[in-house]
């Protein structure tokens, strides 16, 4: 232990000391009701309701004919939640982790639908809402979770209810709200691999409330779980600072407010390590060996990214009347990220690549929601984009040989939309709900791209064109959805949805004309789904059940693919964006919490997914039966215990344990089989002892066992790379929560 962290300790074991006195009767809520400590735990409590927005207006979740996962504040901090990627497990077939080469790019799938290539020009199937702002580039979107009110995970298609490219769902963050209170919270947590994090927040208000405003701070880090062992420098480490604010106006007596916010992140992080799967015989004269880290590198380039990015948007609110409410939303956003990548993770120059990527985002939205409290309710809303997305990525192929190749992908894809969409329900008898929506999309994406080859590794002279153009694209869609809903007993809530995604097509920002294929466009992609749901509580409100199972038709898929060519004499892989053409995605998910007591909870969910390739067309071939899907599990699932008590001690104390499981994985489009993850678990638990309302301590550790599992990889077999990009390993939390 350094010397840093004894000093924290000591810290942590001071204050635990300072409040060690029993809690306050009124501050054990198993007791709150006056009866004996013991008779209060044997008594058997029902649930929360919990409340989500899942419909652009409050339902209780258990009334939303949609198929949604919510987790609170306290769900998230029971659970050890540190970002998006840890609701992997928690959520029924979702996968979310962080792409190759970055801590803090997304790769998100929902229901199979999804895209793992962070390269602009191509657009996400897992639509990013921040504070219902649309976030259009995964750089930056594996947002860390502080000062969080709740998380939403919406399943399927959303297009008649929110921004842009919800074809697969839609992933919610919804961040605190100002009250009218002076409060705030102050944590501090470190753990394993050098992890320190602080996070700090505070609301405070005018005595009137018209007046309000809140900041939260959080700096996020650790040491790394690997190095790069030609310098000593760290891998997989994390370097992140984040900030948010908000400002609100609300009138007293008026029938409006207006909420400014921004947000600003700045991750420094290193590379992320990962692990050479085999021997590069063919580019390596030395054979060095394959690291026994999963982690640990041999790079020979210089160990530096960077992602800083942020935005703003203004919220202004209008009750026009009792039932009508219109809101407005304008929002800025923007990035910046460079990126190495040594793909051969070797000293040698085999396949060494820097990317830098900027992005830039303006987006609109006026919202018309009705709800009079009677048989109708809805929302009616115009939404409008406009994003740049650009960057250049420098190529070195096998720099050190004879033949050496050097080249870059360059340019930007400027993205315009606009949609006019409904979504509006009809009561038709006090059990039986119908909806109806329908979304309006008109699109267009100018491709400007050129591409070169050089010299040698300055980049200065050109010695070849790969691709050069400036080609746009406009498309316009119909999406519709109908729903019906069915209150079948005061227990069960059935429902039935029929309703269509769309994802635009675009230009292959990685063209060369080597390959002519690479410089079509790629068409754009539907999805048709047909759902069926229910929502159940039984157990006198100690027991909820929630299942779904869809069946859906999703046409022309996007992928990313590689193939292999040979230019100039000299190896090399080209990069392209195609579409599959036809496939079958369907399955079933289950979500249930029990509480049997007010002592125990039990949580989990339970998924089953089967998606297949009706057809996949190439060089004219149906080669459907030959591929599979990408991060798409045949089943997942995750198992939570929780126990809560009243100890001698005084407070509160929550335990936890967690299991969580999923099925054989394919994580990248070329289908290694030495990539791919095989079936595994994951082991979870966490402590926390609420000594008070106002302060807590927390003891999380996650994949217990320190299970290694892959996440993605790189498979060039022109190059000899072969490698695996792993998940965390074992690590472990101690914290502290002030609250005042």
């Amino acid at each position: 232990m350094t010397l840093q962290h004894q000093r924290i300790s000591r810290l942590c074991l001071a204050l635990a000391a300072a409040f060690a006195a029993p809690a306050m009767a009124q501050q054990t809520a198993p007791a709150a009701s006056g009866k004996p400590a013991d008779e209060a735990k044997s008594e058997v409590t029902t649930l929360e309701t919990v409340t989500v927005t899942a419909r652009r207006r409050e339902e209780s979740l258990r009334d939303v004919p949609v198929a949604v996962t919510a987790m609170t504040e306290k769900a998230l901090e029971t659970l050890g939640v540190k970002d998006l990627g840890d609701l992997q497990g928690q959520v029924p077939n979702l996968t979310v982790y962080a792409a190759r080469g970055s801590n803090t790019t997304v790769t998100s799938f929902i229901r199979g639908v999804g895209q793992a290539d962070p390269l602009w020009g191509v657009d996400p199937g897992v639509g990013i809402y921040f504070d219902d702002v649309y976030v259009a580039r995964p750089q930056g979107g594996l947002l860390d979770v502080f000062d969080v009110q709740r998380v939403e995970v919406l399943r399927g298609p959303q297009g008649t209810l929110y921004g842009k490219n919800t074809i697969g769902g839609a992933i919610k963050y919804v961040s605190r709200p100002l009250g009218k209170d002076t409060e705030g919270a102050l944590s501090f947590a470190f753990g394993n691999y050098g992890q320190i994090n602080l996070k700090a927040a505070a609301g405070a208000a005018s005595a009137d409330g018209q007046l309000r405003g809140r900041v939260a701070l959080a700096s996020l880090n650790h040491d790394g779980y690997g190095h790069n062992l030609v310098d000593g420098s760290a891998v997989s480490n994390q370097k992140t600072n984040a900030g948010r604010a908000s400002f609100g106006f609300f009138p007293t007596g008026m029938p409006f407010n207006v909420l400014f916010s921004i947000d600003r992140t700045r991750d420094d992080s290193n590379m992320r390590g990962f692990q050479r799967m085999a021997v590069n015989s063919t580019w390596d004269p030395l054979k060095t060996p394959v690291p026994t880290s999963r982690y640990d590198i041999t790079s020979g380039m210089a160990n530096a990214n960077f992602t800083h990015g942020g935005g703003q948007s203004l919220t202004a609110t209008w009750n026009v009347s009792d039932a009508w409410t219109a809101k407005f939303i304008s929002a800025y956003r923007s990035g910046d990220t460079a990126t190495g990548i040594d793909f051969d993770g070797l000293p040698n120059k085999i396949a060494d690549v820097r990317a830098s990527y900027s992005d830039s985002q303006r987006s609109n939205e006026l919202q018309f929601t009705y709800d009079a409290g009677g048989t109708q309710s809805g929302v009616l809303g115009l939404y409008q984009f406009d994003g740049k997305a650009g960057g250049t990525v420098l190529n070195a192929f096998l720099a050190d040989t004879i033949f050496r190749s050097f080249g870059n992908t360059n340019g930007k894809v400027y993205t315009k939309s606009t949609a006019v969409y409904g979504d509006w329900n009809w009561r038709l008898t006090p059990d039986l709900g119908l909806t109806a929506g329908l979304r309006l999309t008109e699109e267009s994406k100018r491709a400007v791209v050129l591409n070169q080859g050089f010299s040698d590794g300055t980049y200065t002279k050109v010695v070849a064109t790969a691709a050069d153009f400036d080609k746009t694209r406009k498309v316009h869609n119909t999406a519709p959805k109908l729903s019906m809903d069915y209150k079948f007993s005061s227990t069960t809530n059935l429902y039935a949805t029929a309703s269509r995604g769309f994802k635009s097509g675009g230009y292959n920002v990685r063209a060369n004309q080597a390959n002519p294929l690479t410089l079509k466009p790629f068409e754009d992609e539907t999805l048709d789904s047909f759902e069926l749901g229910s929502k159940m509580v039984l157990d006198g409100g100690r027991l909820e059940l929630n299942a779904a199972a869809f069946h859906n038709k999703y046409k022309n898929v996007q992928l990313s693919v590689f193939s292999t060519v040979v230019i100039n004499g000299a190896p090399t892989f080209l990069g392209d964006f195609t579409n599959a053409g036809k496939a079958t995605v369907q399955g079933a998910e289950l979500e249930f919490v029990w509480r049997p007591s007010s002592a125990w909870t039990v949580s989990g969910n339970l998924a089953a997914l089967h998606a297949k390739y009706d057809e996949y067309m190439d060089k004219g071939v149906n080669v459907a039966k030959d591929k599979k899907f990408s991060n798409a599990p045949k089943f997942q699932g995750g198992l939570n215990l929780e126990h809560l008590s009243q100890p001698a001690f005084g407070g509160l104390l929550r335990a936890r344990v967690g299991l969580s499981y999923r099925t054989k994985v394919y994580p990248t489009t070329d289908l290694s089989e030495i990539i791919a993850q095989d079936a595994y678990s994951l082991l979870s638990a966490g402590l926390i002892w609420e000594r008070s309302k106002n302060l807590s301590f927390s003891l999380q550790g996650s994949n217990l066992t320190d299970k290694a599992y892959r996440t993605d990889g790189y498979n060039i077999p022109a190059l000899g790379i072969l490698s695996g990009y792993y998940g965390a390993p074992r690590t472990v939390t101690l914290g502290v929560q002030m609250k005042f």
